[in-house]
C-alpha cells in the first residue's frame, strides 16, 4: 500500500466531475461543480480545492492528477481556435473543400459542408513531390517555402499545418520546411502530417494535422494555466491527460497531440464501465456490456466485450447533423469507437418546422444551463422534463447543494412546447423525454446491427448525470433484461481515468499486396515504433513496470475501401509466414461480415503499435465502504410513467446507505450526489456486492411506458 492519494478530473459541458482514491485502503471521494465555460480551468480548481476540504486531505498529498477534458472539442466545434495556415503540394491548395468528394445526404441539393478552419487565402502551395513509393519525384523548392514563411511571419497566423502528399512514407520534405519556418518565425507552432497522422488518407491526413495546429495554441495556454494554478495550490506532481483511445498520457506528450483528447471524457466512461463489468458476479451476464453515457450536452454508447471495448481508427466532430457520418470534420486518430446517439440533459427542445418536437443539438450548458438552475435559462430541457415528470427532486440536486425551480421548468416547458402543440405541461415534458429515449434506442440498436451484433445480448451499464435517469426506459425499448447501476455513475468518467493504463498509439501508413510484403523494413519499422512507445510510456511511469506491446495491422481485400483491424503477434511477424498473416485477416474478416473472399489478394495499408503499462487496479468492492443502515427511505414521491400508468407513487431511497444483498420490488427512485436512478413497475432489484444496484426489467408486454 502507499500513501496518497490519485485524482481524476474530467471537464464535461455542464458539470466538472471528480473522483479521487486513497492508494492506502483505495476509498474513493466523489465531487462534482459547474463548468466554468469561460476558462475551465477555473472549475477544476474549485472541484478540486473542494474534494480536498470536505474530505481534510492537503494538497500535497496528490500523488496523481489524471485530466480529460472537452476543450479540444469544443474549440473545434464552436470555432473558437487559433488562426492556422496550410502549407501543402502544388495543386493541392484546396482540398479541404474537395474532400472525398462523398454526399452525406444524396438527395439534398443544398447539403451542407463543415467550413474549412484555413480561409483560403491562408493556404499555401509550394513545388515538390513524393510518390506513393516514397521515392521523391520533384524537389522541394525551398525559396518558395521561404517565401511562404515570411508571409506567415508577418501575418498573426499562430500555428501552421503542413500536409504534403505522400508525406507517410518520405518525411523528408515536411521536415525540411518545419526547419524553414521555424527559422524564419521561431515561435510559431508547426504541425507535421507525418508525426501527427503517418497514414493514406490525403483529406484526412490533411484534417487531423489542421484541427492540431487549429486547438494547439489554446491547449497548450490551457495547460500552463491549470499547471500554474496547481502549482500555487502545493500540488508538485505533473499532470497526466487521458486520450480518446483509452489510454493516458503525460501532459508534455499531450501537448504535442492535444487533437488525441477530443473524446477524452467519453473514453473514460467507457474504461470505467470495462472495471465494472469485472466484478459483476451473475450467470446470465456473458461479459458483453453496453455502456450507455449520458451528461449534460450528449449520450454516447459503447459496446464492450469480455472486458475490450471496441476501438476505431477515425472519428467525426464537429457534425453540422447529428447522426450523419460525412456531415463533420473527419480524424484519423485512435479512438474508442462510440456512438453518438442522442442529447443530453441540457440539450434543448424545440419545434421544428413540421411542428415536431426535437431535442439538441444546441444545449444550455453549464451557462445559463436548464430553466431550473435558475440562472437565466428559458428554453426547455432534458433536465427540465425530468424535473416535471418526478424524476428528479427539486431540493435534493447535487446532494441537495443546487436547488432547482420546478415553476421555471414548467414555464419553460409551457411557453415553447406545450402551448404551441396544445399539450399539457405533463404531457409535454413526457414527449420531450420520449423523443430523446426513443431516438436514443433507435440508434444504439443501429450501432449493433452495423456491427453484426445482437443489442439484446448485453448488459447495460449507465454512467453519466442523466444516464441512470433514462436507462430503464431506453433498455425497454431496446429489449434488454439487465442493467447494472454502478455508485457513482454521475462521475463514472472520472473514475475511468484512474483505472487507465498509460498508453500511446503509433500509427505509419503504408500500402503494400501481403504476397509483397517485406518482413525485414517491417519488423525494423515495428521495433522502431515500439522503442518510441516504450520511451514515452517509461518516462512517464513512476514505477518501470513491464510494458506491454500490442501489433496492429490495418487490413483489406485489394480494390475494397474499408479496412479490419487484425492483432498480429512478434512470433508470426518474425516467423515471415504470410500464410498465418492471412488466416489471422479471415478469421478477423469472417467474423465482422460473415464471408471471406478466398480467390482475392490480401493488402496491408497501416500498422499500429500500442505500448501499454500496467493498468491500475481498484478494488471496487471496498472501494464504495461507507455508512450503511436500514434508514435509507426518503419516503414517496409521485412519478410519472406515461399515459397508460399516469403518476405513481413510488418509494425514494437514499443509495448510499443501503448495504449488500437488499431487493426491491417494483418502480422506485434511487438517489446519490451525482445522479438518479429511475426505476419502473413490474422490476425486480438487488444490490451487488460491489454495490451496484441490478436491475431485472420486466418481460416484453409486462409494462408498457407509453
Amino acid at each position: 500500500m502507499t500513501d496518497g492519494y490519485r485524482l481524476g478530473v474530467d471537464i464535461g459541458g455542464t458539470f466538472t466531475d471528480l473522483v479521487m482514491v486513497d492508494l492506502n485502503n483505495e476509498q474513493l471521494f466523489d465531487e462534482k461543480v459547474l463548468t466554468t465555460p469561460d476558462d475551465p480551468s477555473l472549475g477544476v480548481i474549485e472541484g478540486v480545492k473542494k474534494i480536498l476540504e470536505t474530505n481534510n486531505i492537503h494538497a500535497s498529498k496528490l500523488k496523481h492528477i489524471i485530466h480529460g477534458t472537452t476543450l479540444v472539442a469544443n474549440a473545434i466545434i464552436e470555432r473558437r481556435g487559433s488562426k492556422v495556415a496550410l502549407i501543402t503540394s502544388q495543386g493541392f491548395r484546396d482540398i479541404q473543400e474537395i474532400g472525398t468528394e462523398s454526399r452525406y445526404d444524396t438527395y439534398d441539393l443544398f447539403m451542407e459542408i463543415p467550413a474549412p478552419l484555413v480561409t483560403r487565402r491562408w493556404r499555401f502551395e509550394v513545388p515538390e513531390r513524393i510518390g506513393p513509393d516514397g521515392q521523391v519525384i520533384t524537389l522541394l523548392d525551398e525559396s518558395r517555402v521561404v517565401d511562404v514563411a515570411r508571409a506567415i511571419a508577418s501575418s498573426d497566423v499562430d500555428a501552421v499545418a503542413v500536409s504534403l502528399l505522400h508525406s507517410y512514407k518520405n518525411p523528408d520534405h515536411e521536415r525540411r520546411i518545419r526547419e524553414i519556418l521555424q527559422r524564419e518565425s521561431p515561435d510559431i507552432i508547426v504541425c507535421i502530417s507525418s508525426d501527427v497522422m503517418p497514414e493514406i488518407g490525403e483529406y484526412e491526413r490533411t484534417s487531423t494535422t489542421i484541427c492540431n495546429a487549429y486547438v494547439l495554441p489554446t491547449f497548450t495556454r490551457y495547460l500552463a494555466r491549470l499547471t500554474n494554478r496547481f502549482h500555487e495550490m502545493g500540488v508538485n506532481k505533473d499532470l497526466y491527460l487521458m486520450l480518446s483511445d483509452g489510454g493516458t498520457v503525460h501532459k508534455s506528450t499531450a501537448a504535442i497531440y492535444p487533437i488525441r483528447l477530443v473524446q477524452s471524457g467519453p473514453a473514460g466512461g467507457v474504461q470505467a464501465a470495462a472495471a465494472i463489468n469485472k466484478i459483476i458476479v451473475n450467470e446470465d451476464n456473458q461479459g458483453n456490456i453496453l455502456c450507455f453515457d449520458m451528461g449534460g450536452t450528449t449520450a454516447k454508447a459503447c459496446l464492450v466485450e469480455d472486458g475490450k471495448p471496441m476501438h476505431a481508427n477515425e472519428f467525426e466532430v464537429a457534425r453540422i447533423f447529428r447522426g450523419k457520418k460525412g456531415s463533420g470534420i473527419p480524424l484519423k486518430i485512435p479512438v474508442i469507437e462510440m456512438i453518438e446517439i442522442g442529447a443530453g440533459g441540457g440539450s434543448i427542445a424545440h419545434l421544428d418546422n413540421l411542428g415536431l418536437i426535437q431535442v439538441g443539438p444546441e444545449s444550455a450548458g453549464a451557462d445559463p444551463g436548464p430553466a431550473c438552475y435558475k440562472l437565466g435559462g428559458l428554453s426547455a430541457t432534458v433536465t427540465d422534463a425530468d424535473l416535471i415528470l418526478g424524476y428528479l427532486a427539486a431540493d435534493n440536486f447535487l446532494g441537495g447543494d443546487m436547488q432547482l425551480d420546478i415553476e421555471a421548468s414548467k414555464t419553460a416547458v409551457k411557453n415553447t412546447i406545450a402551448d404551441p402543440l396544445g399539450l399539457s405541461v405533463v404531457d409535454a415534458a413526457w414527449a420531450i423525454h420520449e423523443t430523446v429515449n426513443e431516438s436514443m434506442a433507435q440508434a444504439a440498436a443501429i450501432h449493433a446491427l452495423e456491427k453484426a451484433k445482437r443489442i439484446s445480448d448485453y448488459t447495460m451499464i449507465p454512467i453519466g448525470g442523466a444516464g441512470p435517469v433514462h436507462a430503464c426506459n431506453i433498455a425497454l425499448k431496446l429489449n434488454l433484461s439487465q442493467l447494472v447501476c454502478p455508485p457513482g455513475a454521475g462521475v463514472a468518467s472520472a473514475l475511468g481515468f484512474l483505472v487507465s493504463p498509460t498508453s500511446f498509439t503509433n500509427l505509419q501508413g503504408g500500402v503494400v499486396p501481403l504476397s509483397r510484403l517485406n518482413f525485414k523494413t517491417v519488423n525494423r519499422q515495428i521495433l522502431d515504433m515500439e522503442e518510441q512507445g516504450r520511451k514515452l510510456i517509461t518516462e512517464a511511469m513512476e514505477r518501470k513496470d513491464d510494458v506491454n506491446v500490442e501489433i496492429l495491422a490495418s487490413m483489406r481485400y485489394i480494390g475494397q475501401g474499408y479496412n479490419v483491424e487484425v492483432g498480429i503477434s512478434k512470433k508470426v511477424l518474425m516467423s515471415k509466414n504470410i500464410t498465418a498473416i492471412q488466416q489471422l485477416f479471415e478469421a478477423v474478416y469472417l467474423t465482422q461480415f460473415g464471408r471471406i473472399e478466398p480467390h482475392m489478394d490480401i493488402e496491408i495499408v497501416s500498422w499500429r503499435v500500442v505500448t501499454a503499462g500496467p493498468t491500475p487496479e481498484i478494488d471496487l468492492v471496498v472501494a464504495r465502504a461507507g455508512v450503511k443502515s436500514d434508514d435509507f427511505s426518503k419516503g414517496q414521491r409521485q412519478i410519472y410513467f406515461g399515459p397508460k400508468n399516469d403518476f405513481v407513487s413510488a418509494p425514494v431511497y437514499e443509495r448510499s446507505k443501503i448495504e449488500v444483498g437488499r431487493k426491491f420490488e417494483g418502480s422506485a427512485i434511487f438517489e446519490e450526489r451525482e445522479s438518479t436512478i429511475v426505476v419502473p413497475p413490474g422490476s425486480h432489484s438487488y444490490v451487488d456486492k460491489a454495490l451496484n444496484l441490478v436491475i431485472n426489467l420486466p418481460v416484453k408486454g409486462e409494462v408498457e411506458l407509453s
